[in-house]
């Protein structure tokens, strides 16, 4: 029959936020047999699926918008299996470990990658520094001058001193884990910062032309 593996695709309609139903389902179901997404495979397409969608969009170089339209569900057939009677709890492809705490539908590549980050660029800081530093990478994340996702704000060409001089690959320490879930969960020291240098070693004439909110241990926090 011609048209049988249409019965387990994908219909027309473009799949958002709030959006629920079997094309929720078989969403998280693909993304999450590529390992984008670790919650409960449940048809509601809320921020998890949402944070899961972008990620996926981003590293297979789609327009990053969190909508599941026709190019994105065809590059997401294209990468995964998704057989619909097994989707409600039946038998599952590996997966990632799930993301055990992790608020706001970040993933646990998200955070490992910014433990690395916060542990590459501040580990010598105090703890409210580490924090901070978090607290920026979260800030540029929400500011559409920046990237829209984590590893893509942490390796824009030039932005994190630990990314160009290979720092960012140290294994994090628990110090620096812990910053980066207190910055998810809303503690931000710099008060909206999307920069921060060293004064101490800063080269550039332009970074000191921006307008400083705080300093914080060797750090001077800016807008």
């Amino acid at each position: 029959m011609g048209g049988g593996e249409k019965s387990h695709a994908f219909t027309n309609q473009v799949i958002q936020y709030g959006s629920v139903g079997e094309d929720v389902i078989e969403l998280q179901s693909r993304l999450k047999y590529i390992g984008f997404y670790s919650k409960k495979i449940d048809g509601v397409f809320g921020w998890s699926t949402y944070w899961a969608l972008r990620n996926f969009q981003y590293e297979f170089g789609l327009p990053i918008d969190g909508l599941a339209g026709s190019a994105t569900k065809a590059k997401l057939v294209k990468a995964t299996k998704y057989n619909k009677g097994s989707a409600a709890g039946g038998k599952k492809a590996p997966a990632k470990p799930k993301a055990t705490n992790v608020p706001n539908g970040f993933s646990q590549n998200d955070i490992k990658l910014m433990s690395n980050a916060v542990y590459g660029e501040a580990r010598g800081e105090p703890y409210i520094g580490q924090v901070a530093v978090a607290s920026v990478i979260l800030n540029r994340l929400e500011s559409s001058t920046f990237p829209n996702t984590i590893s893509g704000v942490i390796f824009e060409p030039l932005a994190f001193t630990a990314v160009a001089d290979g720092q960012i690959w140290l294994t994090p320490n628990d110090t620096a884990k812990k910053a980066v879930m207190d910055a998810i969960n809303g503690w931000d020291p710099t008060g909206n910062a999307l920069y921060y240098f060293n004064p101490e070693t800063a080269t550039s004439k332009w970074i000191w032309s921006r307008p400083q909110i705080k300093r914080i241990g060797k750090h001077i926090f800016c807008k």
